[in-house]
């Protein structure tokens, strides 16, 4: 059995191609850009040009691609966006209009001449098979599992930030383990219009192949928990240091005793080591959190300290912001490899969604 696993970050989408005919180190990995980070380079290519910008596709993640066309209508230079691209930017139309972004159909998008073209999605199946047929390996897969980070279409006005803490406190609240936060296409509620898009671009894409989708920060920390260390612990923490978010959880076995989100570039060393802390003893108020950029905090099930963890594991690219910590941070490497974490968690949310999958998966993975 193969399944294509893709998490879909801020700075890097972390592929496997996972085999299970064989052990899971030596199933094919990429750590490539991510859709955001491709975007940014086009469109500031078309800002040192001089060239107008013109955004088509459907909605994907901001951030990087974000910045850039802000950039570049700082420098006077033209930006148009169809519709649905634009919501990649924001949710309300009008204000992207605000922005100086020109939102015009498709027709209008395909007339603007001597411009950067930039189709926006956060998957790119073609490209993905085109890369594994570059190195003979067969491009076929049964299954697909997918990550990213959904905001969700917050109402006009209401904090995005506060709206995906929201979702995350109705996803446990609901059913209190990390597994909960997989999910199959019909599961996906309307309002995480990233998720649905990313799962409608794979069913265009590749109309057969049975899909699961999973949240960045529970993909990262359902991996973490494989490594040996990590699992040999009931009781732990997994800090997940992405590029764009830091998330906090503090687990018993994968069921969330509280969590905290917040923007790692938003947050601090110190203050990652004094939220952690306060998190584990549960004394960190969402206040806290929130008032300094972040998303917020939730504890589960109104118990706030069952006891101190046996292990702060540690995941993601920006780790490195608290090696040495006081924290005495273990870095977690599921299976030999840190980056592809994500990826790992993306399996067991493929086997607990389809359970057929499982027995294969659980043997493939140890």
């Amino acid at each position: 059995m193969r399944i294509l696993a893709i998490d879909m970050g801020t700075g890097t989408q972390d592929i496997l191609l996972f085999d299970s005919t064989g052990p899971v180190e030596n199933s094919v990995k990429m750590v490539m850009p991510s859709a955001t980070k491709i975007a940014e380079g086009r469109i500031r290519r078309a800002t040192a040009s001089g060239r107008p910008v013109v955004l088509t596709g459907v909605i994907q993640g901001g951030g990087p691609c974000h910045w850039a066309l802000e950039d570049h209508l700082r420098a006077g230079g033209a930006a148009y966006a169809t519709p649905e691209a634009a919501q990649t930017f924001d949710d309300d139309l009008e204000e992207v209009a605000r922005m100086g972004i020109r939102v015009v159909s498709v027709d209008e998008a395909a007339a603007v001449r001597e411009a950067e073209h930039v189709e926006l999605k956060d998957l790119d199946l073609p490209a993905i098979r085109e890369a594994l047929g570059a190195f003979d390996v067969s491009p076929e897969f049964d299954g697909l599992a997918l990550a990213c980070l959904d905001h969700g279409a917050s109402p006009p006005g209401y904090s995005d930030r506060l709206f995906r803490f929201e979702h995350l406190r109705r996803v446990v609240g609901a059913r209190n383990d990390l597994l909960a936060f997989a999910m199959l296409p019909q599961e996906l509620p309307d309002y995480l219009t990233r998720a649905r898009t990313m799962v409608a671009t794979a069913r265009s894409q590749d109309g057969s192949v049975p899909i699961v989708f999973l949240d960045t920060g529970p993909a990262a920390a359902l991996g973490a928990l494989q490594d040996p260390r990590v699992a040999a612990e009931e009781t732990r923490a997994v800090l997940n240091l992405g590029n764009m978010h830091a998330l906090a959880f503090h687990l018993q076995g994968t069921r969330i005793v509280s969590l905290y989100e917040h923007h790692t570039g938003e947050i601090s060393r110190e203050q990652i080591e004094d939220f952690t802390e306060r998190l584990l003893a549960g004394t960190l108020p969402h206040e806290d959190v929130f008032n300094s950029k972040g998303h917020g905090v939730f504890y589960a099930d109104g118990q706030r300290n069952p006891g101190a963890p046996g292990i702060v594991a540690v995941t993601g690219p920006q780790r490195g912001k608290i090696r040495g910590s006081r924290l005495r941070p273990y870095f977690a490497t599921p299976h030999g490899d840190m980056m592809i974490s994500g990826c790992f968690g993306l399996l067991r949310a493929y086997a607990a969604k389809y359970p057929e999958t499982r027995a294969q998966i659980d043997a493939a993975l140890g």
